[in-house]
């Protein structure tokens, strides 16, 4: 959900990556449909653990709850971010309703921080 909103909020200026320590294999039925209430389809999208992305590359690196337990790149430079997200797998979809909103906001909220307003006019 993450990497859905960042990208769409973003407006091709930043590239988000999501990833898990222990990705499940397959996005989760719940995530798709709550997302696509919100009119962002993830059918593009796949399940990846951290071996998939470029962690060492990152600028932002959010660990979606406190639970997690990671290593980052020897030389990393970048900032770490601790959201304390509850995972919603098997909880259901009010719950996947609820953690999708508490991601929204979360990364409007890192958007406005790292995202330089583009000027305006020709």
């Amino acid at each position: 959900m993450a990497e859905g909103w960042a990208n769409h909020l973003g407006n091709g200026q930043v590239q988000a990556f999501s990833a898990g320590t222990h990705p499940y294999g397959e996005i989760a039925g719940e995530t798709y449909d709550v997302m696509h209430e919100k009119g962002l389809p993830l059918e593009a999208h796949c399940s990846k653990g951290l071996g998939d992305v470029p962690v060492g590359e990152m600028d932002v690196v959010v660990k979606m709850g406190s639970e997690v337990a990671f290593s980052l790149p020897e030389g990393f430079q970048g900032r770490v971010e601790d959201w304390n997200i509850p995972d919603p797998f098997g909880r259901g979809v009010v719950v996947f309703r609820n953690v999708r909103d508490m991601i929204e906001r979360q990364v409007l909220g890192l958007l406005a921080e790292i995202v330089k307003p583009r000027p305006s006019g020709p």
